[in-house]
């Protein structure tokens, strides 16, 4: 009876890892599929897309003449370059300000903290383009309006929900690696960058990759803040090849491909710090 029993659950473990298996291939297929339509689409000309249809397989799969004519048309060298001044330096300084702000929230006690915590919250709750009007105020009337500056700003300010999610990570690392470094001799701003900031890596990771897709993908912030042919970001640059009736498929294709890989890249690079332990081995 008991080997009975045994087979099978047995059986039905093998069952269900292989419906876990087939549904995760569903689930893949799913998500690479346009992936793989814009790739079929962007190898081929657009007489060739036109005839042809959209599931057939181009006649020259080494055609990349689509990816050089968007670069050029879509002048991505530049877009490239402010896009990645923005995430550097937009992203840099809102973690280091978000990481710093829940530090402190986390280990000081001081009066009106509870008000703090309500004053950050508050904003998570208002939309951000009822607010577009006086944030273009603000900024015009700082003279940054068309400078990339305004993005800079606006991206560095507007990032709350960070600090939450350092302020979740924080409650992990014990108060005990502080008071033995300050033990030591250490000061705050040592235990910061010393203790706390390394046992952040995780948070960090997520809030990184968070912030560079956002900025990246962002096409609202500088199609309004920075008009400028030359300070358009990608999402800006890709908006140039859409148009009523002039759309020219495989190109725009090719152009989602280029803008698309970057972002591919960093997560592969940076999604295995999300899933990484915040205090494994800090204390025994």
């Amino acid at each position: 009876m008991g080997e009975s029993n045994g087979s099978s659950l047995q059986v039905e473990n093998k069952f269900m890892r292989i419906l876990n298996y087939i549904l995760l291939i569903i689930l893949l297929v799913i998500i690479l599929a346009p992936l793989l339509i814009l790739l079929n689409i962007s190898m081929k000309s657009n007489e060739e897309y036109m005839y042809s249809g959209l599931f057939a397989l181009p006649k020259n799969i080494f055609n990349f003449s689509n990816y050089s004519n968007a670069l050029k048309l879509g002048k991505f060298g530049a877009a490239f370059k402010n896009t990645v001044v923005l995430i550097v330096s937009s992203t840099t300084i809102s973690v280091l300000m978000g990481s710093m702000v829940a530090y402190a929230l986390n280990r000081f006690d001081f009066k009106l903290k509870k008000l703090l915590f309500v004053m950050f919250l508050i904003p998570t709750f208002i939309p951000s383009i009822t607010t577009s009007i006086a944030t273009f105020t603000v900024i015009k009337n700082l003279g940054l309006y068309n400078s990339i500056f305004a993005g800079m700003l606006i991206y560095i300010g507007t990032d709350i929900m960070q600090i939450y999610v350092f302020l979740q990570f924080m409650e992990k690392i014990p108060v005990s690696l502080d008071e033995s470094a300050q033990i030591d001799g250490a000061s705050r701003l040592r235990v910061f960058f010393s203790i706390i900031i390394p046992q952040l890596k995780p948070a960090i990771a997520t809030t990184v990759i968070l912030k560079v897709l956002g900025i990246y993908n962002d096409f609202f912030t500088p199609y309004l803040y920075m008009p400028k042919s030359t300070l358009r970001t990608v999402a800006t640059a890709l908006n140039a090849f859409s148009g009523d009736r002039t759309a020219q498929w495989p190109l725009m294709s090719a152009a989602i491909i280029i803008v698309a890989i970057p972002t591919l890249i960093i997560y592969l690079f940076l999604q295995k710090y999300i899933m990484g332990g915040i205090t494994d081995g800090a204390v025994k």
